[in-house]
């Protein structure tokens, strides 16, 4: 019960934690998906601007390079130069704009007209461009010398028949990337259309580009190619072991794509930290919750455990247990209402046991009127007959047996009153059960001839030995028999039986009477209890006491109509030594 009452205090608990704490969990479980994708958006829409930028730059950046070149070769078919002029005007353009590390000037077949090289030219016709920015060629990024990116743009000279071509480096288009910086591990790269790693802002990551390492496998490669310049892309993949955000958008008149991509981690710190914090803040919330309700539930508690502790009291027999309980609500009012009847069960108790004492008197009274009444009744009548003169030597020999009979029957009433008061302890020796209630059946023959009831025995062949006090065993036989013969009517019978069953030694009484009630059938062992109008019920009683004081059992069947049978069991004994003994 103590249990159950700190279940019920701990789901008043949680039921004032839910109350109180399942809005707030509610709340914050969509405001923890609120902020996830509000900061995911947030994020991706700020890496986008990004990469647009990015994007926007380096196109400038190359085709502002690719437009010079035209403008030059516009000047030089304009301007009608010689060869000397031009060569002066290639090598001016090298000192004006340090992006050009070379210019050349081709005729159709491919032979140097003019260059702004010292040396030999290393120029040559554009044969395989990857791309064309409005009319200039641009053939695929290299590493020179240095390691720094180079391109070669070439544009056709329609009027002289010829080409310029020109080197020109894109390190500061590589500077553009490695200054975009997103958060501390956030970094952008540059893909050509056929997939090749042109830039990449991560220093640890440079040397893929030396390798000229192939990125056309990758997501947002293939995403924007899928596009084809619908616009911004996003996507997060795992990278090396670590999740990735990434953004990537296309370079219009290059065909090239810029990604931004940035550990997840570090993309969603600070929604991760609101997280944390939110989910603390909901925890500590739901245990302040519930440790007030777990003081709430014990204080609204209390009062019911004083009452379960007072009702366990009284109901094992401590009737002077009182609760204090002064809530001033209903709790009081119950409490003071078990006190009353607390005080209500002292007072019936106390009148019950005064009506069973009476009750108990007299039924002993009763009994002892009924039991005592013939026996005294006869040895008046026959001590009368004794001091009359008048009557012969036989009617006196008569006299004196009936006398010494109803003397032996009041001893044996006053021996079954001492002994409920203070069992008589009983003695073993070997005894043959056959022989020791043979000798009671004779003597309860007469009786049952007296009332018209045959006595009939069925003895086991064999010796069936047992060790047991004779003396306290006659009394056994002798109350079952009586009670057998008492229950039975004129014309009936009794039957008186042994046998062996495996290890133990079996009695049984059984009678053809009315029978015992089955409602009444358990009760037939306990003091005071009789199924008869008289008597003090204290046959069976004492019977039990000495069977059970010998190691035996005592049981009983009846059906209403047919009869009783009593069986009494006790351990045998085998060897034929204890068997001589017994003789």
């Amino acid at each position: 019960m103590a249990l159950r009452i700190r279940h019920i205090a701990t789901r008043f608990a949680l039921l004032l934690a839910s109350a109180a704490v399942a809005p707030l969990l509610v709340y914050g479980f969509v405001s923890l998906l609120s902020l996830q994708r509000g900061t995911r958006d947030s994020v991706i829409t700020g890496n986008e601007n990004v990469a647009t930028r990015a994007a926007e730059e380096i196109g400038r950046y190359v085709t502002t390079n690719a437009q010079m070149l035209k403008a030059l070769a516009a000047n030089l078919q304009e301007t009608g130069l010689q060869t000397w002029q031009q060569e002066r005007s290639l090598k001016n353009y090298i000192l004006r704009f340090r992006e050009f590390r070379e210019l050349t000037l081709l005729d159709e077949t491919g032979a140097v007209i003019a260059s702004s090289s010292v040396g030999a030219p290393a120029l040559q016709m554009p044969t395989h461009p990857s791309l064309v920015i409005d009319g200039v060629a641009m053939s695929p990024i290299r590493l020179d010398e240095d390691r720094l990116p180079t391109a070669v743009f070439g544009i056709h000279l329609a009027r002289d028949s010829g080409w310029l071509t020109g080197e020109i480096s894109l390190e500061e288009m590589w500077r553009m990337v490695d200054r975009i910086r997103i958060g501390g591990h956030g970094f952008a790269l540059v893909v050509a259309p056929d997939g090749t790693l042109v830039a990449h802002g991560d220093p640890d990551q440079k040397a893929l580009v030396a390798l000229s390492s192939n990125m056309a496998g990758h997501p947002l490669v293939q995403a924007v190619r899928a596009a084809n310049g619908a616009g911004p892309v996003s996507s997060e993949y795992t990278e090396g072991g670590v999740r990735k955000l990434g953004v990537a958008t296309g370079v219009p008149p290059l065909g090239w794509t810029v990604i931004v991509e940035q550990p997840t981690a570090e993309a969603y710190a600070n929604a991760t930290q609101l997280q944390r914090q939110l989910f603390v803040a909901i925890s500590v919330a739901l245990l302040v919750m519930l440790s007030v309700g777990l003081v709430f539930g014990r204080s609204f508690i209390s009062p019911i455990r004083a009452l379960q502790r007072a009702t366990q009291a009284v109901a094992s027999g401590q009737l002077e247990a009182r609760v204090d309980i002064r809530t001033g609500d209903e709790f009081s009012v119950l409490g003071d209402a078990f006190n009353t009847m607390a005080n209500r069960l002292v007072q019936l108790q106390k009148e019950i046991k005064l009506h069973e004492r009476q009750a108990t008197i007299g039924r002993i009274a009763s009994g002892l009127v009924h039991d005592l009444t013939h026996p005294i009744a006869n040895l008046g009548n026959n001590l009368r007959l004794l001091t009359r003169d008048d009557i012969d030597a036989e009617s006196r020999r008569s006299s004196r047996t009936t006398i010494e009979r109803e003397l032996e029957t009041l001893k044996r009433f006053m021996d079954d009153l001492r002994h409920v008061v203070k069992p008589q302890p009983v003695e073993r020796f070997l005894l043959d059960v056959n022989s020791s209630l043979s000798e009671v059946v004779e003597a309860m023959r007469d009786e049952g001839v007296r009332v018209g009831v045959s006595v009939e025995t069925c003895y086991a062949p064999a010796p069936l030995v047992i060790e047991g006090d004779r003396f306290a065993l006659t009394r056994v036989y002798r109350n079952l028999m009586i009670n057998a013969i008492q229950a039975t009517q004129p014309g009936g019978r009794v039957v008186v039986s042994t046998a062996r069953a495996g290890d133990q030694v079996e009695i049984g009484i059984a009678d053809t009477g009315s029978g015992i009630a089955p409602e009444r059938l358990h009760d037939v062992f306990e003091d005071f209890v009789t199924t008869k109008r008289h008597g003090l019920g204290l046959g069976l009683a004492i019977s039990k006491r000495i069977v059970e004081q010998l190691d035996g059992t005592i049981g009983v069947t009846s059906e209403m109509g047919r009869g009783t049978a009593f069986t009494i069991r006790f351990p045998a004994r085998h060897d034929r030594t204890t068997h001589a003994a017994a003789s």
